[in-house]
């Protein structure tokens, strides 16, 4: 493996895109770190840690797992790569629905290149809008004037007295500072893309997990004891970690399994005779993913379930009615029973939701007919097209159903196990996934550089 890395930086282009690649990563690592200059991180802290992992904490907590944010910090990339990431949803769903959209598709590179123009006028709108709405939300004006702003910036000579000239002005100078470090980080992924290795806006958001692992990983350690401790709630001993360290490699074995895993449909290539000779009738295969969705439903199953916390309490609040408070408090903790079955339903919902957008077996039937191949026991077109559906309405019942286990294991590790939500996000989830995702593809992304140049790929032998 030392031979191999070595390879790595002995030819001049590739050791140029990783360098490049890594040095753009480190900017946006200490980008991350640069606080706005109005928001005073003492009170900042304070807050959070009276919080612990509920209520506003646990859920900017959740968020920033997949959109490479600091939103717990309000730093100047603290909206992360979200409001591009949303962006870019929106119009590949609306490629799907709106007629002009679904043409200007179809135009090939000239089309993609309008898109991505319009994508980023969206994003600049996303910013604006995200970013006054979480300031304002973050830096609410409690009892006795209480806020974690710095008062020379919003208020006048009397405590609590607020200063409408001064709250606008820092409010519109926060929002900029925001907009411009998401903007930033969008224009630093597109940097990547070209002249890097790897998918800028994904090495983004791992660059973002990874950064929390080692914290993660300290805290267990620190409150681990050099003993026995016969699986007790809440106290960590020798067993406790052996058991996470075995989970950990298992769950990760079976994302590679599950992310690479195919169902190889055979394809056969019609006859032709061209003068004297014969050409086709060679035997392929389609390859059908079995997880053909990615990430996106944990993503999407993840974003809705944070809603219903937000309208029980709203409505509790206004009936004053215990069972509504109960129900916000279940869906908060997200460790019940009903959770988890909300949970695994959308998760599923949104696996057949985004593979039925991504994946046509019309269109599939259509390209194999045109370019004269069928699979073998079914008539092109109309039967081809339905065998595709079948076949692909199997694989992704299994596809949703690792999904599914492996955006629940963190919430099992830290209820039966007593770790804390952030350790046990390691085990499962969004994160997990993409960081393993992400990872893999930039080792094949490697290896196609070196197995172009005559050497041994990093996964070969």
């Amino acid at each position: 493996m030392l031979e191999k890395v070595r390879v790595l930086f002995t030819i001049p282009e590739l050791r140029t895109k990783i360098l490049l690649t890594i040095g753009l990563l480190a900017v946006f690592r200490v980008g991350s770190q640069i606080p706005l200059p109005m928001i005073d991180q003492l009170k900042l802290q304070e807050m959070f840690a009276s919080q612990g992992n509920e209520g506003v904490a646990g859920l900017l907590q959740q968020v920033s797992v997949f959109s490479a944010s600091a939103l717990s910090q309000i730093t100047i990339f603290g909206l992360g790569i979200m409001p591009y990431i949303s962006a870019s949803i929106i119009f590949q769903l609306l490629g799907t629905v709106w007629k002009p959209l679904e043409e200007l598709q179809k135009e090939g590179e000239t089309g993609r290149k309008k898109i991505n123009e319009y994508t980023r006028y969206a994003t600049v709108a996303l910013c604006v809008i995200q970013s006054y709405f979480y300031l304002a939300s973050m830096t609410a004006v409690g009892e006795g004037g209480d806020s974690i702003v710095n008062q020379a910036f919003w208020t006048s000579s009397e405590p609590g007295n607020i200063d409408k000239s001064l709250y606008w002005g820092w409010a519109i100078v926060a929002v900029a500072i925001m907009t411009c470090g998401t903007v930033f980080l969008m224009w630093l992924g597109e940097q990547i893309d070209e002249f890097g290795i790897g998918n800028g806006i994904s090495l983004l958001i791992m660059a973002g997990i990874l950064a929390a692992m080692p914290g993660a990983l300290l805290d267990l350690l620190y409150n681990t004891k050099p003993e026995l401790t016969n699986f007790t709630r809440g106290e960590f001993g020798i067993e406790t970690i052996v058991v996470l360290a075995i989970l950990f490699v298992a769950v990760i074995t079976g994302v590679v399994f599950i992310m690479q895993g195919q169902r190889k449909i055979p394809m056969q290539s019609a006859k032709h005779v061209r003068g004297r000779r014969v050409y086709g009738g060679t035997r392929q295969f389609l390859p059908l993913r079995i997880n053909q969705a990615g990430v996106m439903p944990i993503i999407f199953a993840s974003s809705l379930l944070l809603f219903p916390q937000f309208i029980f309490q709203a409505l509790a609040g206004w009936t004053e009615s215990a069972t509504l408070a109960n129900l916000a408090d279940i869906f908060a903790r997200g460790q019940s029973f009903l959770y988890i079955a909300c949970y695994i339903a959308l998760i599923y919902f949104f696996c057949y939701f985004w593979t039925a957008i991504t994946f046509n077996p019309k269109d599939v039937s259509e390209n194999l007919k045109n370019f004269g191949s069928f699979i073998p026991g079914y008539r092109p077109g109309r039967r081809t097209e339905e065998y595709l559906e079948k076949v692909m309405v199997r694989i992704t019942y299994v596809g949703a159903g690792f999904l599914a286990l492996v955006a629940i294991i963190p919430t099992l590790v830290s209820a039966e196990l007593g770790v804390s939500p952030q350790v046990a996000s390691f085990y499962g989830g969004t994160g997990l996934l993409i960081a393993v995702s992400v990872a893999f593809d930039l080792v094949q992304k490697i290896d196609s550089h070196l197995v172009m140049r005559n050497y041994k790929g990093l996964i070969e032998g």
